[in-house]
């Protein structure tokens, strides 16, 4: 998902999506200890994605960038 699309997404759906790709990450580094880690490479893509959606809600929290919803308002 690109960074355009994810901050047209609701705070609680990014912060949803944080949770299920931190939990991600968790399966995979066990995949990877355990030598049954079949695409090494989604590794990369998963903190990748992690660090974008963290460096989105920071932006909001700093007010650097608008929620959608305010946004609106």
């Amino acid at each position: 998902m690109k960074p355009r699309e994810m901050r047209e997404l609701p705070v609680e759906e990014l912060k949803m999506r944080l949770d299920d790709l931190v939990d991600e990450m968790a399966n995979l580094n066990i995949q990877k200890a355990t030598q049954q880690l079949v695409n090494p490479s989604r590794i990369r893509i998963v903190r990748k994605e992690i660090s974008r959606i963290k460096t989105i809600l920071r932006e909001y929290e700093l007010g650097i960038s608008k929620t959608k919803t305010e946004s609106t308002e």
